[in-house]
């Protein structure tokens, strides 16, 4: 690498219409010899006393006194009791990752403390989302005498009100975000409750799964308190850290602080393949190295969300709770057929989505909706029309007769959807709905998606229009061709677990020349280029083709140089390990 290189910020606008900067403010220069992880730390915002913290996040170093959070330990008294009075204990648990894991983990931490509990995942199309009364009182009316909520009902209040009239002990276990009004229970945990104190309430971020984990942390210390642990030993909860991992990264919960030692110990605890459903998911998904980061949101939580998208709600539950390795082959085989058929599926709602955009003008949120269209996969074509737009984007399915829709949203950096959804329920435009700042869901009927859209457009046209304005594309280091190596990478990724809120190192590489450039899949740029120092390597632009970016690259026949900017990563498929670029970006270099 050159200083040549530190011009590149001056290139003007990129071909996606972004300006590129330093993250940071200035250039990483490896070449200067200073070290590349303290750098990359510092360009997070660590502060340099923090360097050493951060470097290895540990549990010891970020872990809270869970009592901090408004109703914990009236929830570890609750859910203790229960193990010693032998209760009968279901956890009711949502149909993605985060309440998979979630319900997971606590019926694992309760086989540990030497009882079991029940689950019970609602069906995506027929139920919907979170508790119903109706449920709740079924499950009380066969026995439990007490049921806990796992990442929903924090908004549940009709549900929960039915169940607190008859008596049935109710405790909610959330993370989205809460009304002023609480729904009535024994205890409603989740630090985005408006009433927690300001150290709760900077645990906010935290995935379901990861406050399940505090309440287990709780309930342990509850127990050995009332002499539980005399006669028996205490159950190993960081061996439950590798469900805290994939729950948070899949539910795309900012990775800093707690979240991001929850996913580096986690992490190491999947390695060991103890758990016998996360050991054949691993297997299903063709891993046979150590997992990362990337893995967990790519590769496991697709599998594990497929279940409750386009099949049998209970099978994350049941994969990652079984202890029969037979059980747990055919789980994890099942869901990744499941999987393949959720990405056909996805791809006929997504056509049929993108066709409506035209129609959508200059709306701050891409509000797309269709008869007939999965639920199962709203959420994750709303991600991809949010990224090929730059916009929020909400996508609905409703029935032909006019039967309320199911809609999913996806947000962009500071624009926070959740918090409109939920002023659009209170102003009446919405059945229900909530969510988080990224995403959010909603249930609306078809006639008021209109206003609906036009109640989005005036509440979020400015945050969207100053979030567009400030598209910046963010470098952490600039190299040339040859140095985009194997031991760069395994260099970067010393800094991480990266994700939501830590991002992945993001590296410009060039100037270089295409030498080969064509269209992949369906619609992917592949490249083979090299530069000025000889230096060749791989690189691949994802559903680029038909935009501007992709069709420069693809009719620029080699004529000019330019500058291409993604995230590095290692190709070990062959067995050679050779360093490639995921492309997000490209600038002419002349």
């Amino acid at each position: 690498m050159t200083l040549a290189a530190r011009s590149i910020t001056d290139l003007g606008t990129s071909l996606t219409g972004q300006r590129w900067i330093w993250r940071g403010g200035a250039m990483q220069d490896i070449a200067s010899g200073t070290d590349l992880v303290a750098q990359l730390l510092l360009a997070r915002g660590v502060t340099p006393e923090n360097l050493d913290r951060e470097r290895n996040p540990s549990l010891r170093s970020f872990l809270p006194d869970p009592s901090i959070f408004k109703d914990m330990d009236a929830a570890a008294e609750r859910l203790a009791q229960a193990v010693i009075a032998r209760e009968a204990v279901t956890i009711y648990g949502d149909y993605d990752v985060d309440g998979a894991t979630s319900a997971a983990l606590l019926i694992r931490l309760i086989r540990m403390l030497g009882h079991d509990a029940g689950h019970y995942i609602p069906d995506r199309l027929l139920e919907g989302y979170g508790p119903s009364g109706d449920a709740l009182l079924k499950i009380a009316e066969g026995g439990s005498s007490l049921i806990v909520t796992v990442d929903c009902g924090a908004m549940a209040h009709e549900a929960l009100g039915a169940a607190h009239d008859a008596g049935v002990d109710v405790m909610v276990v959330d993370h989205h975000k809460c009304a002023p009004d609480l729904p009535k229970t024994l205890a409603l945990v989740n630090p985005n409750r408006l009433d927690e104190i300001e150290e709760a309430a900077a645990h906010g971020h935290l995935a379901a799964v990861g406050v399940a984990f505090l309440l287990a942390i709780a309930t342990v210390r509850t127990l050995r308190g009332r002499g539980y642990f005399e006669d028996r030993k205490e159950p190993d909860l960081l061996s439950l850290l590798d469900l805290v991992a994939l729950g948070t990264v899949a539910d795309v919960a900012a990775l800093r602080g707690l979240n991001r030692a929850f996913v580096a110990q986690g992490l190491k605890v999947m390695r060991h393949r103890a758990n016998t459903g996360m050991s054949a998911l691993l297997d299903a998904s063709r891993l046979q190295r150590a997992p990362v980061c990337s893995d967990l949101g790519f590769a496991l939580g697709p599998r594990i969300n497929a279940g409750g998208r386009v099949g049998e709600s209970t099978l994350g539950v049941r994969l990652l709770t079984t202890e029969d390795p037979d059980e747990a082959a055919e789980i994890a085989k099942r869901l990744s057929e499941l999987n393949e058929d959720r990405r056909q599926i996805e791809s006929e709602v997504q056509e049929e989505a993108e066709a409506q955009l035209a129609g959508q003008g200059n709306r701050a949120v891409q509000l797309l909706h269709g008869a007939g269209w999965h639920p199962g996969v709203i959420g994750i074509v709303a991600g991809r029309i949010k990224e090929k737009t730059g916009r929020p984007a909400i996508v609905i399915a409703h029935g032909a007769d006019g039967e309320p829709g199911k809609g999913s949203g996806r947000s962009i950096a500071g624009v926070d959807l959740g918090a409109a959804i939920i002023a659009a329920r209170e102003a009446g435009l919405l059945i229900a709905g909530g969510g988080h700042a990224m995403a959010a869901g909603l249930t609306v009927d078809a006639d008021k998606i209109d206003a609906l859209a036009d109640f989005l457009d005036d509440r979020l046209a400015r945050d969207v229009g100053e979030a567009q304005g400030n598209r910046e594309m963010k470098l952490d280091l600039a190299v040339a061709p040859g140095g985009l190596t194997p031991e760069l990478v395994d260099s970067m990724e010393e800094a991480g677990p990266y994700g939501m809120g830590w991002p992945g190192p993001r590296i410009a590489v060039g100037p270089v020349h295409a030498i080969k450039c064509d269209v992949v899949g369906k619609d992917h740029v592949r490249m083979i280029v090299r530069g000025e120092d000889g230096a060749r390597f791989k690189a691949i632009a994802f559903r680029a083709a038909e935009g501007e970016m992709g069709q420069a690259l693809l009719n620029n026949r080699g004529s000019r140089r330019f500058w291409l900017a993604g995230r590095p990563k290692v190709d070990d498929w062959s067995g050679r390990r050779e360093a490639e670029l995921i492309v997000e970006d490209a600038i002419w270099a002349d």
